[in-house]
């Protein structure tokens, strides 16, 4: 069915730079708290408030990730680079978010990483994944076989159905996110 071979190091350094660049995030947020829940905050004030619908909460959660997926998957166009990029800036969001949160709100470490790790052990290796399919797009139009109409075919191909596993693996992560991690998280 997929018949295309993802490319594993790409993915875990796809991985690797999101998990640096929220360290980053979370640092600079230690080190200018102000700056930090001002960022924070237009974050909030562009998301929108949290539905007390779970169902409302999937569909929006599952939209926008599919939304970034897409953007990210497309972004591999661009050298391949597009995707470090954007993995690297949402790394560096949710670090200044998990800062902020532990500052604003008083939780504890413990429940906001139980608040993040249920669904976004899905989240991120999927929204990563949509990355690798860009970028093997991006490859095979570069050092494929055959003309270029051919290699630009056949990667798309390729990418497309990468970045369908990952919209699968984005659909669990939002039903984890909107029915499951409130509860073991206690939000």
């Amino acid at each position: 069915m997929l018949d295309v071979k993802v490319p594993g190091r790409t993915l875990g350094h796809l991985i690797m730079a999101f998990l640096l660049s929220a360290l980053g995030g979370y640092w600079l947020g230690a080190a200018s708290p102000d700056t930090a829940l001002e960022a924070v905050q237009m974050i909030i004030e562009q998301l929108g408030p949290i539905s007390d619908s779970s169902f409302h909460n999937f569909l929006k959660i599952f939209t926008n990730n599919s939304m970034v997926a897409f953007f990210t998957f497309m972004s591999g166009l661009l050298f391949g680079l597009g995707p470090w990029f954007i993995m690297a800036f949402n790394g560096f969001v949710v670090g200044l978010v998990v800062f902020a949160v532990h500052r604003m709100s008083g939780m504890s470490m413990g429940q906001i990483i139980l608040g993040l790790v249920p669904h976004g052990v899905v989240e991120i290796p999927a929204i990563a994944l949509a990355g690798v399919a860009g970028i093997v797009w991006y490859r095979e139009i570069i050092s494929g076989e055959g003309r270029g109409e051919e290699r630009f075919k056949t990667g798309a191909v390729k990418g497309l159905k990468l970045f369908i596993l990952s919209v699968l693996l984005l659909f669990v992560a939002a039903l984890i996110e909107a029915y499951i991690t409130p509860r073991v998280a206690g939000l």
